[in-house]
């Protein structure tokens, strides 16, 4: 009888044994797998540095122009601050054909911007804000023809606005052309592009407006 107690309770003693045994690996299970998260990222370098790499390379892409860029946005900005100066004028005048105005209206509307966008391109580019001397633009009107736009009124006013814009537009134009064809920094290439798709059709309607004066 005591033998089969012994055996009985031995039995027992390895069950529990192996029992714990087995709670004890189980429990080491969740922490190996809790370090695995860890190791996949110390086996990717770079992981988190994405971003930071895109942000440091897109200024770069951006200050990337050559002296065509340069010129470009030099000249067209003291360009666009005549022509936004001469829509000024308009706007100023009684007696304007409404359609008139209204064009003087979306010629500043649409350059005033673009000229603090080239400003801050030349800033980035580390380039100065003004044209060096020596450099001319197309298109650009003298002093006596702003103040001959100053003086005139109504009708007279309008048909010469249009008259002088019509050159100026043609100036831009060329400057942009050239741009498209010389230039490297994608923004001022896209953007000489846009001022001669819109100026090429506002000179198709200063001509129409202008016949019909």
């Amino acid at each position: 009888m005591m033998n089969t107690k012994f055996l009985t309770l031995s039995a027992t003693a390895i069950a529990a044994a192996l029992a714990l045994a087995g709670c004890s690996t189980g429990a080491s299970t969740p922490s190996a797998t809790s370090s695995s998260p860890a190791s996949s990222a110390s086996s990717m370098p770079g992981m988190g540095q994405g971003p930071g790499m895109m942000s440091s390379s897109a200024p770069a892409a951006a200050a990337e122009h050559n002296d065509a860029d340069t010129m470009f946005t030099q000249g067209m900005i003291p360009h666009h601050e005549q022509a936004v100066e001469m829509s000024e004028m308009m706007l100023q005048k009684k007696d304007v054909p409404a359609s008139v105005t209204d064009l003087a209206t979306r010629i500043k509307a649409a350059q005033a911007p673009e000229i603090e966008t080239m400003t801050g391109w030349l800033k980035i580019w580390n380039e100065s804000t003004t044209m060096g001397a020596g450099h001319t633009m197309d298109g650009m009107m003298g002093d006596d023809d702003l103040k001959q736009l100053e003086s005139a009124q109504g009708t007279a006013a309008a048909k010469l606005f249009l008259t002088q814009m019509v050159a100026h537009h043609q100036g831009a134009i060329m400057m942009a052309q050239t741009e498209m064809s010389q230039g490297k920094n994608a923004d001022a290439i896209k953007l000489s592009k846009n001022i001669v798709t819109a100026q090429q059709a506002e000179i198709k309607e200063m001509q129409d407006l202008l016949a019909t004066l």
